[in-house]
């Protein structure tokens, strides 16, 4: 039995966002959930209730699922779309700040 969450448009570079997932990926749900707690990265605060979420989708799907046998199968990071904004420079030219944003899924499966 599989569980999955998607987060979608997340505000954050998908090149931030896989260094978190590559050290949560394969691990039981609860241990990657109590790593992600005490991770300095601002994106582990969106992945941990990402992982929550998906945690309670498992739940929903199947009552009789153990919790602690939960496993994160697969955890993928695609680029979102990119917002470009203009930003003034010297003589009248002008850089563009690109704003990266992220799509982040987890699938979850018993052990």
């Amino acid at each position: 039995m599989e569980a999955k969450a998607i987060l979608k448009h997340a505000r954050m570079t998908p090149r931030k966002a896989r260094r978190v997932i590559d050290l949560i990926r394969g691990k039981r749900a609860a241990d990657a959930l109590i790593s992600l707690r005490f991770m300095p990265y601002r994106a582990a605060k969106n992945i941990e209730k990402l992982l929550k979420s998906a945690m309670a989708n498992a739940e929903q799907k199947n009552a009789h699922v153990d919790i602690d046998k939960l496993k994160v199968k697969a955890a993928l990071v695609d680029q979102g779309p990119t917002m470009k904004r203009m930003e003034p420079r010297a003589m009248g030219r002008s850089n563009v700040i690109k704003k990266r944003s992220c799509h982040i899924t987890i699938i979850l499966a018993e052990e």
